[in-house]
């Protein structure tokens, strides 16, 4: 199956909620899709569909760099089976600055976070 395919529910949300300068590129096995919308929810709802498509995030097959016009951040429910590296990875940030910006979410002990917990993601 090309990954156009796999990923066709993803990039759908992404064409119906207007995502600008949409771009969808396979290269070498993975497919990166990129774009700006000005709508976190929107952002959040492609993650969403990533993580019903691939649920452990294990395939690596995909890149999803969509940009929220806006600056500060975005927010994050943690599911089962998340950690901070999990997350950053798939948001292309460092665990240590989610930790940074959500220590009042999640203590000092940045290897324990619970799902349903909801964090802010740096843009």
């Amino acid at each position: 199956m090309a990954l156009t395919e796999k990923y066709q529910p993803l990039i759908d949300i992404a064409n119906q909620n207007g995502v600008q300068n949409l771009q969808i590129a396979e290269q070498d096995g993975v497919l990166y899709v990129t774009g700006t919308t000005n709508n976190g929810d929107v952002k959040q709802q492609l993650w969403d569909k990533y993580g019903e498509l691939d649920p452990d995030y294990r395939a690596g097959d995909l890149v999803l760099n969509i940009n929220v016009e806006g600056g500060g951040y975005e927010e994050y429910t943690v599911v089962p089976g998340d950690s901070l590296s999990k997350i950053g990875k798939h948001w292309g940030k460092n665990w240590k600055e989610i930790w940074d910006l959500n220590r009042e979410v999640i203590g000092e002990n940045y290897n324990l976070i619970h799902p349903g917990q909801k964090l802010k993601i740096p843009r």
